[in-house]
């Protein structure tokens, strides 16, 4: 069943600058929809708002990399589906000039690794940006390795500051939140394991962390 704040007038309206090509927004709405999941529902898992969703399905707005991955954790597929990569399933090569780059919200990130796996790799840019990002709790398990500028990766109590050639590996039920700590932000490579979760939990408010 699909929800009703979904129009037609949306659908065919242009795509703005800063808004998702076509073809991605129409793959959102798909596997939605594919899953038997209402706008409301699918939003409220994936912890946004049923009015931003449809944003990010109508071409309108484009998602951040923690909406993407609540978003392909709900859906039980992965980022790279999402977004339409067209890598082929057993060829074991990425080719640079074949992964489609997606900026949002000043994060930039392309796919690293082939669609259709259970472990996903991802190359990331992370904005420096004054305000925190929410910390996130999620099946699973992350790596990140920093390629440029300095990474803070805050770890439930404990922040840790990560420079070029530093790597974390941990479970995500542990709350964590990564940020740039460099003016022009951080590049970093980031895989994480597909695991299908039925609720995309968020932990907001974690308490002061202790620098490492």
């Amino acid at each position: 069943m699909n929800s009703s704040s979904e129009g037609p007038a949306e659908a065919a309206a242009g795509t703005p600058p800063d808004g998702l090509p076509p073809r991605i927004a129409a793959r959102l709405r798909e596997l939605r929809r594919r899953g038997g999941l209402t706008l409301e529902t699918a939003a409220r898992r994936a912890d946004l708002s049923p009015a931003h969703l449809s944003r990010l399905e109508t071409g309108r707005r484009q998602p951040s990399l923690p909406s993407l991955l609540a978003l392909a954790r709900i859906y039980g597929t992965t980022v790279s589906d999402l977004l339409g990569e067209t890598v082929a399933e057993r060829d074991p090569v990425v080719r640079a000039g074949r992964a489609e780059t997606v900026t949002a919200d000043g994060w930039i990130y392309r796919p690293a690794g082939g669609s259709g796996r259970a472990m996903q790799a991802l190359r990331v840019h992370v904005p420096h940006r004054p305000r925190h990002d929410p910390v996130r709790v999620h099946p699973g398990e992350e790596w990140i390795h920093v390629l440029g500028g300095r990474l803070r990766l805050v770890l439930e109590e404990n922040e840790h500051l990560l420079w070029p050639g530093d790597s974390a590996h941990f479970d995500s039920l542990t709350p964590h939140r990564i940020a740039a700590a460099t003016a022009d932000g951080a590049d970093l490579l980031f895989v994480h394991t597909l695991l299908r979760s039925t609720v995309a939990e968020l932990c907001v408010g974690a308490a002061g962390p202790r620098i490492t």
